[in-house]
């Protein structure tokens, strides 16, 4: 039998990896793993999906069977995607439209279901992501912070700059000056403790 699981809390190719790994271990079959999804088969005839969900949280995942959770699960990863994959450097389009071409669905029906399930706005949730990831590139001291703007989308430095100290309360130098600020974990952005 052959089945498509939705999990939220992947967000890197190593959760891709560790969610392979447990599935295999308890008997099933990945035929594909990415990040918020993975297809399995079994010998069995159905999937015993108390298994999976016990294997999936304790690995700090969660096993999504709500239609709603898993379209705002989606909606994540691709956002995830795009900044973390560099890929908002050259976007010629709007966010929005590629979130619905991504996930299938009107961008106005997705923007309501995600704010009324996780209790902040897409838009939010895209500033918080990339704020995430300036604090990151701004540790590792690789990048210029013009660099930094253009690679994560901000049409300028001023742009970065107003929203990391909006999100933060600290500029971008006084940031990178003391390093103290604690990075986030992506998958905890936007939930109602941070």
């Amino acid at each position: 039998m052959k089945q498509e699981l939705i999990i939220k809390n992947m967000v890197c190719e190593r959760c891709i990896r560790v969610v392979k790994e447990e599935l295999e271990a308890v008997g099933f079959s990945p035929l594909e793993v990415q990040l918020g999804k993975a297809v399995v088969t079994s010998q069995r005839d159905d999937i015993d999906l108390k298994i999976v969900r016990r294997v999936l949280e304790d690995n700090g995942f969660e096993l999504l069977v709500d239609k709603k959770a898993s379209l705002v699960e989606k909606i994540k990863i691709v956002i995830i995607n795009l900044i973390y994959q560099n890929k908002l450097e050259n976007l010629n389009r709007n966010l929005s439209d590629v979130i619905a071409d991504e996930v299938g669905r009107d961008y106005s029906y997705l923007s309501n279901l995600f704010s009324s399930v996780e209790r902040i706005t897409i838009e939010k949730y895209i500033i918080l992501q990339k704020i995430e990831r300036v604090k990151e590139l701004l540790v590792y001291e690789e990048l210029t912070l013009s660099e930094i703007a253009y690679q994560v989308g901000y049409s300028s430095v001023q742009h970065l700059s107003g929203q990391f100290k909006s999100v933060t309360g600290l500029t971008p130098s006084h940031f990178k000056s003391i390093r103290t600020q604690r990075r986030i974990l992506i998958d905890k952005l936007g939930s109602p403790a941070t």
